[in-house]
C-alpha cells in the first residue's frame, strides 16, 4: 500500500473496504460528531503518520458534505494542502469542495481564482477537478479557461487533471470537449486521456 503511494505514507494495512466498515460500525454506536467538532478530528486525523487516518478524516469530510457552506471552504482548503496526494486531494476536490460549490455558485469565481492562481500544484488540480461529477451542469468556460491556464503545465498531476476532466465532460458533452481538444495543443497525456472515450 504504501508503495502504491510511492512511499509518501506508511500504513497500517487497512483496506478501503475495512476501514469504511470500522467507520460505519463507530457511528453506529457512537453516532456521527456534530458538525461544529468535525475540524478538530480531521485535523486531529491528519496528526497521524498513518494514511488511513488522513482517509478517515477526508470520509468524515465526504459524509458532511452536503451539510458544509462556504464558511467551511478555508478549512476544506487546509486539507487538499494539508500531507497532499492525489488520493486526499482528489476526494475533497470533487466530493467536498465541488459539493459545496455547486450549491453555493457565488462563491465559485473567488474561490476557483485563488486556487488556479496559487503557486500549489494541489489546488491548481483542485480548480481543474472540482467540477467533476457536474456533467451537463459544468461551466464549461471556466473549465476551459483553467485548463488553458496550466495546459503546459510539466508535472504529471496537472495533466492527468486535465484529461480526467475533459473525459468526464466528454460523457455529457462530446462534441464541446473534441472541439475544444482539437483547438488546442495539450500534452499527449491530457489529449489521451480527454478523448478515451470519445467516439
Amino acid at each position: 500500500m504504501s508503495a502504491y503511494m510511492k512511499d509518501h505514507f506508511p500504513f497500517h494495512g487497512i483496506k478501503t473496504p475495512e476501514r469504511r466498515a470500522l467507520l460505519k460500525e463507530h457511528f453506529a454506536v457512537h453516532g456521527t460528531p456534530p458538525l461544529d467538532d468535525l475540524p478538530a478530528i480531521v485535523r486531529s486525523a491528519f496528526t497521524y503518520s498513518e494514511r488511513e487516518m488522513h482517509q478517515v478524516g477526508v470520509d468524515l469530510l465526504i459524509k458532511n458534505a452536503k451539510k458544509l457552506g462556504p464558511e467551511h471552504l478555508p478549512f476544506v482548503e487546509e486539507v487538499i494542502t494539508t500531507k497532499s496526494w492525489w488520493d486526499s486531494v482528489d476526494a475533497v476536490a470533487v466530493h467536498v469542495a465541488g459539493v459545496i460549490l455547486k450549491r453555493h455558485p457565488g462563491e465559485i469565481p473567488a474561490w476557483n481564482k485563488r486556487w488556479i492562481t496559487s503557486t500549489d500544484m494541489w489546488l491548481n488540480r483542485s480548480a481543474i477537478i472540482f467540477q467533476l461529477n457536474w456533467k451537463k451542469d459544468t461551466d464549461q468556460t471556466l473549465l476551459f479557461a483553467n485548463i488553458d491556464r496550466h495546459a503546459a503545465h510539466p508535472d504529471f498531476f496537472i495533466r492527468k487533471a486535465i484529461g480526467w476532466a475533459l473525459r468526464s465532460l466528454g460523457e455529457s458533452d462530446p462534441k464541446a470537449v473534441l472541439e475544444f481538444v482539437q483547438s488546442r495543443t495539450l500534452s499527449p497525456l491530457s489529449e489521451r486521456e480527454a478523448t478515451r472515450k470519445l467516439t
